[in-house]
């Protein structure tokens, strides 16, 4: 294929978007409307093509705000139609919408009254029978030369997918770190960029005993929290100090019992600590030159806000100071 070639099939998929596009009308808001108002799961379907591109609006879908799984039509009257509940909204791609096994596991969703939003190509189909909402993706041709590989008609697909999930993004104020947070695996950089408020925990999740606790109370902690350090604080949650799995094996060598110790004299002092306003980045700064992986996050006041875990920076699995 010369380029002049390849132009053409990009023009004509252009084309096919363009038309779909055009043809948009109040369905689209009625299809977004009945997602916003699930209180489950969004399901998408489709078989041979268009169940490729369901996976891909589904994974879309996911990273921006909007719970969702593929479900295979074959495998959903084979028993995964269990997956479904009532409360769930089903989108089903076909663009003949007269795609056998898909029609067959929509029929058995009407009996579960289930909601349908269809994709197709055809607004008179039986996909589109079953549909409470049908949303119009036919093109004027495909790309192949043929007219019959799936291409313009895919694309088209795909290209509407993306609009519900960016329109459905907007519509519950997904923020950019929400996106961060739904992508841990995603690159360091990336992961760095944000707050530490955003990446620290908070709340019971924070390993912390009172001051006045004995040290019996502080292990517990430690092994119920699973963070290597505790802190310690005072009636109005002001931090007093921290206590670290080293400074509790320390203790063991000295071959006294642990309440034998008081507590204020066990744990480190004036620790170090962050802002939750800081960049991760510099929290990771901070952890390297003072060699620790764990930072209380306090106010100006000292009041205890969360602490910050090595691993919620770089990720479980990269446990290692950077070079």
């Amino acid at each position: 294929m010369n380029v002049n070639e390849a132009k053409d099939v990009l023009t004509i998929e252009a084309e096919g978007i363009l038309a779909v596009r055009d043809r948009l009308s109040e369905e689209f808001e009625e299809a977004i409307k009945l997602i916003m108002a699930c209180p489950s799961r969004l399901i998408i379907t489709g078989i041979g093509k268009s169940g490729v591109i369901g996976q891909k609006i589904s994974a879309t879908l996911n990273s921006t705000g909007t719970p969702s799984f593929f479900l295979h039509p074959v495998e959903a009257m084979h028993g995964d139609l269990g997956m479904v509940a009532a409360t769930d909204v089903v989108l089903a791609l076909s663009y003949s919408g007269e795609t056998n096994e898909l029609n067959a596991l929509l029929a058995s969703l009407r009996e579960r009254k289930v909601s349908i939003v269809a994709m197709t190509g055809a607004k008179h189909s039986t996909l589109a029978s079953f549909a409470d909402v049908t949303l119009d993706v036919m093109v004027p041709k495909e790309a192949c030369p043929l007219g019959l590989a799936p291409t313009t008609s895919t694309t088209a697909t795909l290209a509407l997918g993306d609009a519900l999930a960016v329109s459905l993004l907007k519509r519950k104020q997904f923020r950019a770190e929400d996106f961060r947070r739904n992508h841990p695996g995603g690159s360091l950089g990336e992961r760095l960029k944000v707050d530490v408020s955003e990446v620290m925990l908070s709340g019971e999740k924070v390993p912390r005993v009172d001051i006045t606790s004995d040290v019996s109370s502080a292990v517990q902690e430690l092994n119920d929290k699973n963070l290597g350090a505790v802190a310690v604080v005072n009636s109005d949650d002001i931090l007093e100090g921290i206590i670290t799995d080293g400074d509790l094996r320390r203790l063991l060598i000295q071959e006294k019992p642990l309440d034998f110790y008081e507590i204020g004299n066990v744990m480190t002092k004036n620790p170090v600590t962050i802002n939750k306003d800081i960049m991760a980045a510099d929290a990771l700064s901070i952890m390297q030159s003072k060699e620790v992986t764990v930072l209380p996050v306090v106010d100006s006041q000292r009041k205890l806000l969360g602490i910050l875990h090595l691993h919620d920076l770089l990720g479980k699995g990269e446990f290692r100071f950077l070079i």
